[in-house]
């Protein structure tokens, strides 16, 4: 699962792969980070890094589900 993160203040957005896992558990992560219960959004990588971000400096999170991505071109 690929989560991209927006930060306030910073042109460049965070990407971070996750393990395949609830998607639930990682919207209600961040719903508790945004509502002022934590500090901040920990999430933990495919290789075991944890990540933080300030939960006052998020601008937007983007969850995706990993698909294999297609690269080359076609002829119909």
């Amino acid at each position: 699962m690929e989560v991209r993160i927006g930060v306030t203040q910073t042109p460049k957005e965070l990407e971070v792969e996750l393990p395949d896992g609830s998607r639930d558990q990682i919207v209600k992560d961040i719903e508790t980070a945004l509502s002022g219960e934590g500090s901040m959004l920990w999430l933990t990588d495919r290789r075991g890094r944890t990540i933080g971000v300030p939960a006052a400096k998020l601008a937007y999170v983007e969850i995706a589900t990993t698909e294999e991505r297609k690269v080359g071109f076609s002829v119909s």
